[in-house]
């Protein structure tokens, strides 16, 4: 049985939403909750030379169907959010 692990924060009392799962509508799944801090991963941070030189300031400058970076950026976030919604109603 292949195993998938989704960390989810809880919105709504007695609701949880996954989204983005890789199984088709009929199949038969087992999900199995447990309830707990995610693990934090460490990563080390950047300075801000090295921020400067990696590229990501400014990626977008040239782009023509960008008006506002900070919008598009709240855009993508959303729509990857939304992809393959699946709501559970764990009240019954």
């Amino acid at each position: 049985m292949e195993a998938i692990r989704v960390q989810q924060v809880v919105d709504e009392d007695g609701e949880v939403l996954i989204t983005g799962l890789p199984y088709k509508r009929g199949q038969v799944v087992e999900i199995i909750l447990l309830s707990g801090a995610p693990k934090q991963i460490s990563r080390p941070g950047l300075t801000v030379r090295q921020l400067r030189q990696s590229g990501l300031i400014g990626l977008w400058k040239d782009r023509e169907d960008i008006q506002d970076s900070s919008v598009y950026a709240r855009q993508l976030r959303e729509q990857a959010q939304r992809r393959g919604e699946i709501k559970y109603d764990l009240a019954g």
